[in-house]
């Protein structure tokens, strides 16, 4: 215990600094035991979300219409963009780094001889500190599948399975029915397990109900229909009908609306909401980095689509976007993703592509990108019509694209969260400068 660190940057380079590798290790036992020994739990409701795609627009809307209630909430959220603090949020607002400092020290005070690695120590010190923040109700998002992910030591009171895609195969399986197991883990028996999924795979159904959780469907539990103006939920009790569209854009969004409802309906004894709360919370709800439009010329729009369902979600909201003389695309990606599936939904919609390195060790090659999508140039593409280029970081190919593009042309900057940060942080300095 001697010498800890006593600021958050200094904490968070410590943690980097253990687990210097590239380096997941499955399993909750050591979690658990450093859990147990802090006294970790939660005298509040709690609702967990998993999901290839999704999950984090569907706790930034329970977030969103719980604090309109007037609830105090709860949310862990990741990974972040700028600053760590993006991770937890109590009462709408960032937690201090006072306040994390303090949690770290707590998960430290408590560990002992069991290692943990970033992701898990992190997770413990903000369950910490959301457990002892006096709440109303808590909202965590699971980082990896679900059944092995640290946050799945706490027994969620709701659990909600956004989507089921194929992603991280090295770590979840190479189908949608092992990667359905995996997330149907966060599942507890008796309790409510709510899955948006229009074609959920057989694997979650069958472990939802071997282990007695009370499983709600889309289609069968719960469901949506709407028209241009308005949308309307049905569950098993309760309707809520001339609902908003949700503020975040994107075709999925009403799949991600629809989950959380059920989610409240679930839970209207202990956290009643109201219809206009439910109505300005859809209305208000912001998400940095899914089909974020920014304001100004060029068109900017933020996208972490880093897998094929998310890429071919982004194209198809792309397309529906309106007429743009050129799309210029800003596009990283980490090597082990499925990166022929990622590109081949955007293939239609780029003209030009600016393909960068990502800081990490598992960054694909700008330069073998670059190549890749040279050898995808469409054949009828004319001179100035398509080009793909490497550059060093999503900093520099994010200024070449707005060197290049004229004001109703639009910039597409998506695939790792690396790519969208670098352009944020990238943003961020050139308006500081100014």
């Amino acid at each position: 215990m001697q010498n800890l660190p006593t600021t958050l940057p200094a904490w968070l380079a410590l943690l980097e600094s253990r687990h210097a590798e590239v380096h997941i290790d499955m399993g909750l036992d050591r979690v658990r035991t450093v859990k147990e020994r802090m006294g970790l739990k939660f005298d509040c409701p709690v609702i967990m979300v998993a999901g290839t795609n999704g999950k984090g627009s569907t706790c930034a809307m329970l977030e969103a219409i719980l604090l309109r209630a007037g609830y105090k909430v709860g949310l862990y959220i990741k990974p972040h963009f700028l600053d760590f603090n993006e991770r937890a949020r109590i009462g709408g607002d960032l937690a201090s780094d006072e306040a994390l400092v303090t949690s770290f020290n707590a998960v430290e005070a408590r560990r002992e001889d069991v290692s943990l690695t970033y992701f898990e120590f992190t997770t413990l010190a903000i369950m910490h500190l959301l457990a002892n923040s006096n709440l109303d109700v808590a909202i965590l998002e699971v980082g990896l599948g679900g059944r092995l992910d640290a946050v799945n030591v706490i027994d969620a009171d709701v659990a909600i399975v956004t989507s089921v895609d194929i992603d991280h195969t090295d770590y979840l399986g190479d189908t949608r029915e092992k990667i359905g197991f995996e997330k149907a883990g966060i599942f507890r028996p008796g309790k409510a397990a709510i899955c948006s999924d229009p074609v959920p795979p057989e694997s979650l159904i069958k472990h939802a109900e071997e282990i007695g959780a009370d499983l709600w469907l889309l289609g069968r539990d719960f469901n949506y229909a709407g028209d241009k103006q308005q949308w309307n939920y049905g569950g098993r009790s309760q309707r809520r009908n001339s609902l908003a569209y949700p503020s975040l854009r994107g075709a999925n969004q009403l799949l991600n609306a629809s989950a959380a409802l059920a989610a409240l309906e679930v839970l209207r004894l202990e956290l009643p909401v109201g219809a206009q709360e439910v109505r300005t919370g859809l209305v208000v709800v912001e998400l940095p980095g899914r089909f974020q439009v920014l304001p100004g010329r060029p068109t900017v729009i933020l996208d972490v689509a880093h897998n094929p369902h998310a890429a071919s979600a982004l194209a198809s909201n792309l397309g529906n976007m309106g007429f743009h003389p050129f799309t210029y695309a800003v596009f990283g990606v980490m090597q082990d993703k499925d990166i022929d599936g990622v590109i081949k939904p955007m293939l239609e919609h780029v003209d030009h592509w600016c393909v960068a390195d990502l800081p990490s060790p598992r960054s694909a090659s700008s330069g073998e990108l670059a190549e890749k999508l040279q050898a995808l140039r469409p054949a009828d593409a004319k001179e100035g019509e398509f080009s793909a280029t490497a550059f060093p970081d999503p900093a520099q190919a994010y200024a070449n694209a707005m060197s290049r593009a004229g004001e109703n042309d639009r910039i597409v900057v998506f695939g790792s969260f690396y790519t969208v940060a670098g352009v944020m942080a990238a943003r961020k300095s050139s308006l500081t400068d100014k």
